[in-house]
């Protein structure tokens, strides 16, 4: 009631002119009085993406707001008011949120914004869009034949199907799931197009590919038809120059978002990529992924912006790409608004600044509606001035709210629960006496001492704020003094006693120290204070306050008496010396002393660090002396890590061997050429050895021949004519040069003539040297050796090898197949002549049902020739081949033959219609198995008998509807008759024998059976 009868008043206050108000009386309200405030928003809604298939058929936008009095709340689409009251409507509140029933695309996505609206005013918050995320299948029309000649570049196009929101993910799967592509230098995946890259096809790659596409937000894959991809033979093979095919677009990133730049090149041999940034250096949060087909920059600042280049070289030629990357930023705030009151008449200005990139807009809003204004000025504030304000700062990037309420008030003078006990100050010392009554507007002030009105004089200040001043109290001074404060509303008086007191004085001031690190020290002060105030002790160091909670590992202050504080300072550490600053307090004054602490002990960190001079296995380092800390330095040690040994620092070896203190510089020796390496100097006196310095700047010893060669040089195999060399690669510390690679040597056993020939991946294990003149399994001398810009290195040792068989050429004979049951079927051939087959292959797919490239596929060793299939579709006709393999290749297949399984086998089981115990026979009888049209027909009954504690059990068969089986006494049996099939055996009926009774009888269908065994097996 008291709060609506505030507002009827102010209302008309303000209704007004301003000589009437003059004359209105005012009530006189305490802050306290005042609990109301406008809408703060604690939720606000964010972007939602609802799946199409989410079995929740509801979105929840969410809005909750603090106020008080409890706000109410609207909703907004598209800068529409919803109308939540409309008859059948999908729209409802819970509270402040927003739910949405039953979504529907065509009618629910766009912008939404809540409104939170009580008696002080109306916010809205910031906009949240609803999308629909779906991920449609892809296209079923079939996929032509990718034919590619062996050495040229192939490129897999994927075709996402429509779908929403963007970053899929894709990979590609080969013949069958879950077969997917290895991605390595040769091959490539683009995650912004989906497309498989492969630089260079060899006969490896042929098969059926299809594209797998993922969704994040709706955890959805589809898989593309499959691609047929068919490798043609050419001999000789060709080569092609670099060819880039995948560019990464001019690219623009928020601050602390992740980059991914994706460059990729056909071309034979597989072309080696390479970044750069054009004009500076790479940044140190880059690293190059996919065999360099990506470039990822992590947490991007603005300082990563620029131009970025790929380049694609190999021994036939290159290609390049460049294209800007900009770095912007989110809209953040530097300066904004918050909850303010402010008294009427009076001037105020609401502004906001806020940084980003592009540069921010910004806008206000008023109780939610626009102002057209960049900054909100009141040169006379009025009630119509209060209401909840709103600061927007928005780019293409984001928006950002700010939000505060303006209360405008009026408040005649009024001193209640202002203080009115005695002031005391010091002798000879200054006072400020505070007057600060609650009044809007401004009160003007007096003075009074006593009887007598104070004015300004050269002791005596009254400040603008009301705050009377007195310098150079006396005993004269004291008395009572009373505030007066008056505006157009009111006035009021505040009277306050005034008591001088004795100044406080250091009768012990702390006295200077000397010591070692790791030592006990302490420092005393003393001090005389008048007895109507109380005194404590602050101490200091260097003029910042020791906090004793925080720091009591090595600080303790120790009372003694009222008047004397002792500091103790532990286990003492260098950077405790300085100045220490003992500061008596009392209520009215306070006077310090200080003292020095001189700590002496290891040397600090020298500084500089860095390489002067650098040859290809030393380097001579320069760096300045840090300080000494009161103890000279007596030597130097030096540490270095490199590029490979990461994070761990090693000792050098120097010259001199021993580095004195007076030195400051010295030669690291004993290090690998063309290696970066970063180093480090320790100083050490008599009191210990101090922190290491900054590392020196990163850089390379200068670059030397290789002097290591390759190891475990070997091969032989491949395909047929080809030569195949293996080897280990060198370690990256042993390059010593930039342009490193290879240099492999080979010969016939029996000539004397090597063929050189040049690697150029330091990282190559292999090379394979084709001539269509290579007899098969001839045998040569190989050696490989290193190279780099300024030589080449030593050669390994000689190894022999040979080269690789042909592969088979004929085509396995007198095949035949025919079906044992639904599900399997027997295979047999008569064996290829060649003695250089490692085995075969049996490929087999349903005639019509299936197509050849989703065939499944059967080994078996060379020494065998027929096989087992297992898995067979019922009553479905197979086509079957068979062809031999070896190291170098699969040799021609055998003609297609044909097996059709056998029907399936009936899925009823027999039903038990009679169970008798005649003395130790037990006599069980059943009701014969019809077969339907597509089921075998029924060739008898197969009764199993199982008794408890013997592992084999015993099998009859009986074409008759009944059986009697020998049953001995007291011991647990169970029986289980089926009927049988060419198909195959049925569900199974179960009879089980327990202490000479019958439990009744259980019946499993075939797929009863199977969840039986799956539980089984989870046990």
């Amino acid at each position: 009631m008291l709060r609506l009868l505030l507002l009827l008043h102010l209302l008309v206050l303000s209704l007004s002119p301003e000589g009437a108000l003059a004359h209105e009386e005012v009530p006189d309200l305490d802050e306290d009085e005042v609990t109301g405030f406008g809408p703060e928003f604690e939720e606000q809604p964010v972007d939602t993406i609802y799946p199409e298939e989410s079995p929740e058929a509801k979105i929840i936008m969410s809005c909750r707001a603090r106020a008080n009095p409890i706000a109410t709340y609207k909703w907004k689409l598209n800068n529409r008011e919803i109308d939540l009251s409309r008859e059948g409507s999908s729209y409802s509140l819970s509270g402040g949120n927003l739910v949405i029933s039953n979504p529907i695309r065509t009618q629910h996505v766009g912008n939404y914004s809540c409104m939170a609206i009580n008696m002080f005013g109306t916010v809205i918050s910031r906009e949240a869009s609803v999308q629909f995320g779906y991920l449609d299948f892809f296209s079923l029309e079939e996929r032509g034949t990718v034919f590619v000649k062996e050495g040229q570049g192939a490129v897999l196009l994927c075709a996402p199907p429509p779908h929403y929101p963007g970053g899929l993910s894709f990979r590609w799967m080969l013949n069958e799931f879950p077969t997917f592509i290895f991605l390595d230098k040769r091959r490539f995946v683009s995650q912004i197009t989906g497309n498989l890259y492969i630089s260079k096809v060899d006969p490896s790659d042929r098969g059926n590919y299809s594209c797998m596409v993922s969704s994040p937000s709706s955890s959805k894959s589809v898989f593309s038809n499959y691609i047929p991809l068919n490798p043609l033979a050419e001999r000789p093979i060709r080569k092609y120059p670099a060819d880039l095919r995948v560019k990464f677009p001019t690219t623009t990133a928020l601050v602390g978002q992740n980059i991914t730049l994706e460059c990729f090149a056909l071309g034979n041999p597989v072309p080696d990529i390479s970044w750069k940034r054009v004009g500076k250096g790479m940044p140190n949060n880059h690293e190059v992924r996919m065999a360099g087909a990506q470039l990822y920059l992590y947490n991007v600042k603005f300082d990563d912006s620029g131009t970025y280049r790929c380049e694609a070289v190999n021994s036939k030629g290159k290609d390049f790409h460049h294209a800007d990357v900009s770095v912007e930023a989110f809209p953040e705030w530097v300066e904004y608004i918050s909850n303010t009151e402010r008294d009427i008449y009076s001037s105020f200005t609401m502004s906001c600044i806020a940084k980003g990139e592009p540069k921010p807009q910004i806008r206000w809003l008023k109780n939610g509606k626009p102002i057209d204004r960049k900054e909100i000025r009141f040169s006379r504030l009025t009630f119509h001035d209060s209401g909840m304000y709103q600061c927007i700062a928005e780019n293409r990037h984001g928006v950002i709210f700010a939000n505060a309420e303006l209360r405008v008030i009026i408040r005649a003078p009024s001193f209640k629960r202002h203080p009115v006990n005695n002031v005391l100050a010091p002798k000879n010392g200054r006072v400020v006496i505070e007057c600060r009554p609650k009044a809007a507007p401004k009160p003007t002030f007096y003075w009074s001492k006593d009887t007598e009105l104070l004015s300004n004089s050269t002791r005596m200040f009254i400040w603008l704020d009301g705050s009377l001043e007195i310098l150079n109290v006396t005993r004269a001074d004291e008395g009572r003094y009373t505030c007066f404060a008056e505006n157009d509303f009111g006035k009021a008086n505040n009277t306050r006693p005034l008591l001088v007191t004795e100044s406080t004085k250091i009768t012990l001031a702390p006295s200077n120290a000397d010591v070692n690190v790791g030592e006990n020290t302490w420092m005393q002060c003393a001090a005389s204070y008048d007895p109507l105030v109380d005194i404590t002790f602050v101490w200091s160091l260097d003029g910042r306050e020791i906090d004793l909670h925080k720091d009591g590992a090595h600080f303790e202050s120790i009372l003694n008496g009222s008047s004397n504080s002792k500091l103790l300072i532990k286990n003492v550490k260098l950077k405790h010396a300085g100045q220490y600053t003992c500061t008596a307090k009392t209520q009215v004054d306070n006077i310090t002393a200080s003292a020095h602490l001189v700590v002496r002990g290891p040397p600090s960190p020298p500084g500089g660090v860095q390489i002067i001079n650098k040859t290809e296995k030393s380097v001579t380092l320069q760096w300045s002396r840090g300080a000494d800390h009161h103890s000279p330095i007596s030597k130097y040690t030096i540490q270095y890590r490199d590029q490979f040994s990461k994070d761990v620092w090693k000792i050098a070896t120097t010259s001199p061997a021993d580095i004195e203190g007076n030195t400051e510089t010295a030669i690291v020796m004993n290090l690998f050429p063309w290696t970066e390496y970063e180093f480090r100097v320790i100083a050490t006196n008599t009191l210990g050895t101090g922190d290491p310095s900054k590392p020196s700047p990163k850089d390379r010893t200068q670059e030397s021949v290789p002097v290591v060669a390759p190891s475990d040089v070997g091969g032989g195999g491949g395909a047929s004519r080809e030569l195949t060399i293996n080897w280990t690669p060198v370690q990256p510390q042993y390059y010593y040069g930039t342009n490193f690679g290879y240099i492999v040597a080979f010969k016939p056993h029996d000539e004397f003539e090597w063929k050189r020939v040049a690697v150029a991946d330091p990282e190559a294990k292999h090379y394979v040297h084709k001539d269509p003149n290579i007899a098969p399994l001839t045998e040569f001398e190989v050696k490989v050796k290193a190279f780099n810009s300024q030589g080449e290195g030593p050669y390994s040792l000689t190894a022999i090898i040979h080269s690789a068989q042909d592969a088979p050429s004929e085509a396995p004979g007198s095949v035949e197949g025919r079906a044992l049951s639904a599900t399997t079927a027997t295979v047999s051939w008569n064996p290829l002549p060649q003695v250089n087959i490692d085995g075969y292959q049996i490929k087999f797919w349903r005639n019509h049902e299936d197509s050849e490239g989703g065939a499944r596929r059967a080994g078996v060793p060379a020494k065998e020739n027929h096989t087992k299939l297992e898995g067979l579709r019922p009553n479905s006709e197979y086509l079957v081949e068979v062809r031999g393999y070896n190291s170098a290749g699969y040799g021609p297949p055998s003609k297609h033959i044909k097996i059709h399984t056998k029907k399936p086998p009936p899925d009823r089981p027999p039903k038990i219609i009679s169970k008798k115990l005649k003395g130790q026979f037990l006599n069980i009888a059943w009701e014969e198995v019809e077969s339907l049209n597509n089921e075998s027909s029924i060739d008898g009954y197969r009764v199993l008998y199982k008794q408890k504690g013997h592992n084999e059990p015993t099998l009859y068969t009986t074409s008759k509807r009944h059986i009697e089986l020998p049953l001995p006494i007291d011991e647990d049996h169970m029986v289980e008759v089926r009927a049988h099939t060419e198909g195959g055996d049925g569900a199974v009926a179960q009879i089980s024998m327990k202490d000479g009774g019958i439990i009744p009888t259980v019946s499993l269908r075939v797929s009863s059976l199977l969840l039986v065994v799956l539980l089984l097996l989870n046990i």
